[in-house]
């Protein structure tokens, strides 16, 4: 029997803790996937949002990697290597380094964000799709309720 085919009660009983991880894995894994498929990395896409004045850091300014992985802590993973990735970022011209280390975003690496964010509402409408809004907010709020509930902050 598959999950689609347990009842209400079964599924009430079911370890969110472990379906919770799975969904996590399985969105990253397909965000990442349709990412690629359009040429870029999801960790480049946050370098290039976390350095836009247009985004993320408002007035500018540049970052160093570490700044970066400071700003990035919350949705970094363990594979992901910003230094590299910045290299790649760096030979496409879409970020400079200047005397200090402090990676700033160019003008073709805006033009690259503003077209990468072009993508990100299919692959969203993809992963949403038969989901409806009200169960997603539903679903959404039960989650954080859960972590409250447990300690954590949201």
């Amino acid at each position: 029997m598959t999950t689609q085919q347990l009842s209400d009660a079964e599924l009430a009983g079911q370890p969110a803790a472990y379906w919770t991880g799975v969904a996590y894995e399985s969105l990253i894994a397909f965000t990442r996937a349709q990412q690629a498929a359009h040429g870029f990395t999801q960790p480049q896409l946050w370098l290039l949002r976390n350095l836009s004045p247009n985004d993320l850091l408002p007035g500018g300014g540049g970052r160093t990697v570490p700044e970066l992985r400071q700003a990035m802590a919350s949705y970094l993973r363990a594979e992901d290597d910003l230094d590299a990735e910045a290299d790649v970022l760096l030979e496409r011209g879409w970020l400079a380094r200047d005397e200090s280390g402090r990676l700033r975003i160019t003008e073709a690496g805006e033009g690259a964000r503003s077209s990468l964010k072009q993508h990100v509402p299919a692959i969203r409408a993809r992963i949403h799709e038969g989901v409806d809004d009200a169960d997603y907010v539903t679903a959404l709020k039960v989650l954080r309720q859960m972590i409250r509930n447990t300690g954590g902050s949201v």
